[in-house]
């Protein structure tokens, strides 16, 4: 049974460390829309139906919020962004 918790706390932990990378790279790309970036790729995935993917992003973005003082958050653009990606629907 520990040997089950230990396995599932070091995926969980592998998991946040992957969007945390994420932030760190959309950030360190580009600092002022790495928020607008992460949240252009979770909406991406939310049209695509990739449950997991928008989850994934969806924390990268509230990761750039935490790490990237500088990052733009703009609901508005949000909202211009997820518009804009529903009409790119593949």
């Amino acid at each position: 049974m520990l040997a089950a918790i230990g396995t599932w706390v070091e995926r969980r932990r592998s998991i946040r460390r992957r969007w945390q990378a994420d932030a760190r790279a959309l950030a360190d790309a580009d600092m002022q829309n790495a928020y607008y970036e992460a949240q252009r790729r979770a909406a991406r995935a939310r049209v695509r139906n990739d449950r997991a993917a928008f989850y994934h992003w969806a924390k990268v973005a509230a990761e750039v919020a935490r790490i990237a003082p500088l990052a733009g958050m703009d609901i508005d653009v949000v909202r211009a962004v997820v518009a804009e990606e529903q009409r790119h629907r593949p």
